[in-house]
């Protein structure tokens, strides 16, 4: 499995940025790029591991029922 790394929009929409196979190299290069954002940026970095860059995909676009209140 690997680290993908993508542009990640408010709609959802993805930007393949790159794929690290170290998660170390992937979470250094997902750093620099967050350090690079400025305040109008209507996007954000994020890092997933998987199997391949489709189910990174997916994982990122899956909608996400909310935690109960009270789990930590």
């Amino acid at each position: 499995m690997a680290y993908f790394v993508f542009k990640v929009y408010p709609n959802r929409t993805l930007d393949f940025i790159e794929k690290h196979d170290k998660y170390r190299d992937a979470k250094l290069s997902t750093n620099k790029l967050r350090d690079t954002l400025q305040g109008d940026d209507n996007f954000t970095y994020r890092l997933v591991h998987a199997a391949h860059e489709r189910e990174a995909e997916r994982l990122l676009t899956a909608k996400r029922e909310a935690r109960p209140l009270g789990e930590e």
